[in-house]
């Protein structure tokens, strides 16, 4: 049987983008509070509890994925065909719970050029993520140690697993769960 490429899917190119980590930017600050304010707005009729700059961006002088993560917390997921067809409108490109593989959220990821600029998060009130992510991001922001360890980490893996994501997200998972734990 012949093994089909992604293009011929007709599965867009950002999808199956290479890791790459990039050295510290000063301007995510102000990228992140632009992203997290406009979607503030956009998203403000749909009665969002919060917003937050999260992510490798949001630590100042850590190396990242040039991405911006942006979470933001809703009430229910019921309002879900408003929210992609509002954000749709606005270049926000929906990722379903079903491809995503992670029930507990809803994937956007914004695009420019054919690469991932920014990615929303949206979680419940109640989903225990929300806060480990801001303890984490607020963790590795106190900590230079402890951020220059996982930006060590960070590179290493983006070599190792650059064209698999997820194989990448998963392998910072025992430096996360420990860095929560501590």
């Amino acid at each position: 049987m012949k093994e089909e490429n992604p293009e011929q899917l007709n599965i867009p190119i950002w999808a199956y983008e290479a890791i790459e980590i990039e050295d510290a930017n000063v301007q995510w600050k102000a990228q992140g509070l632009r992203e997290t304010r406009e979607l503030s707005d956009l998203l403000s009729k749909f009665d969002i509890k919060g917003a937050e700059h999260i992510g490798s961006t949001a630590v100042p002088g850590l190396p990242a994925k040039p991405i911006i993560d942006v979470m933001i917390r809703i009430e229910s997921f019921d309002i879900m065909n408003a929210i992609v067809d509002t954000l749709t409108a606005y270049g926000w490109h929906y990722v379903p719970p079903e491809l995503d593989g992670k029930p507990w959220r809803r994937f956007f990821v914004k695009v420019k050029n054919d690469k991932r600029v920014a990615h929303l998060h949206l979680m419940k009130g109640t989903e225990k993520r929300w806060e480990e992510q801001i303890e984490f991001r607020d963790k590795l922001r106190e900590s230079p140690l402890l951020a220059k360890e996982y930006g060590l980490l960070k590179k290493q893996l983006a070599t190792e697993f650059r064209e698999d994501r997820e194989k990448y997200t998963e392998a910072k998972a025992e430096f996360i769960n420990r860095a929560l734990n501590s």
